[in-house]
């Protein structure tokens, strides 16, 4: 396929026609299981879990522990991700339990219900940059200096971003799922009380409140800023971008090559790097922003 794009003159193809070569091509791509993914997001999880016991007995120092929960934290959301898309297993299908279980599982470190995290995600793909739809449009910023000074305004109770999911939850009558994050979030209170109570209030601050608020703040860079970047235009090729990260694309979590997860949500995280250099001559074609790379 390769080959058959650098000898096609794509500036002589119609629409249509380059619209056929860009499917034929991601279609490569697509109905494969990230198996990577699905024993990321468990063992991420699992590890999580461990460091609890594995503190508490001093088995493992506290300063290491919050190093490894900060860590776990900011991996927790990809595997889910995967599974929000049914990436690992669609409806119907036998791994179809799998999927799910890596989907909830995945963001426990995050205290994030995964039923929310997939319906307002879905409308963050529908409504991508829509100042009225999208509903991670309060992450958007002019530069990365006012991304972190908006991350501190955004964890303040009056910030609108608080309420974000809910109204996008509310808007598409899936109010119900609001429930969900009730539950969860009593239940990490709860633990979080329990654990000061003991006489644990450092480890429990360090182990999981302070690793989630940083966590979420690197996620929210380069999951929601980064990538669409500065987030003023609407359109299937113009709503997000590759771009190219100093630190690379494991610390970027992957995401430079994001333009290909919004044209094609179906294609594994891990896959998206190689789909982005064949399509890359199209993309190109089409007046993508490709950010360098």
């Amino acid at each position: 396929m390769d080959q058959v794009i650098e000898s096609t003159n794509l500036a002589a193809l119609s629409d249509e026609e380059l619209d056929v070569l860009e499917r034929q091509i991601a279609g490569k791509y697509m109905g494969k299981v990230p198996w990577g993914a699905v024993m990321w997001g468990i063992g991420n999880c699992l590890i999580f879990i461990a460091l609890f016991p594995l503190v508490l007995s001093g088995l493992v120092p506290l300063w290491a522990g919050f190093i490894v929960a900060t860590l776990n934290v900011i991996l927790a959301y990809l595997p889910s991700h995967e599974a929000q898309h049914n990436i690992i297993a669609g409806r119907g299908k036998p791994l179809r339990w799998l999927n799910e279980l890596v989907g909830h599982m995945s963001v426990i470190p995050m205290v994030y219900p995964y039923r929310i995290l997939r319906a307002t995600h879905m409308e963050h793909h529908k409504h991508t940059n829509d100042p009225e739809k999208d509903c991670d449009i309060d992450l958007h910023a002019r530069s990365q200096a006012d991304f972190f000074r908006k991350a501190l305004i955004n964890r303040q109770p009056a910030s609108t971003r608080n309420g974000a999911y809910g109204n996008s939850l509310e808007r598409t009558g899936q109010s119900h799922l609001m429930l969900d994050a009730l539950l969860l979030n009593a239940a990490y209170l709860i633990f979080m009380f329990s654990m000061a109570w003991s006489g644990y209030a450092l480890e429990m601050a360090l182990l999981w409140w302070l690793p989630k608020m940083i966590g979420e703040t690197y996620i929210s860079y380069y999951l929601a800023w980064a990538p669409h970047y500065p987030g003023n235009e609407q359109g299937r090729y113009r709503d997000t971008r590759a771009f190219k990260s100093r630190f690379g694309n494991l610390v970027s979590m992957g995401m430079q090559f994001h333009i290909i997860h919004h044209l094609y949500p179906r294609i594994p995280l891990s896959l998206t790097p190689a789909a982005y250099r064949e399509l890359r001559p199209i993309l190109k074609q089409r007046g993508c922003e490709l950010g360098g790379l």
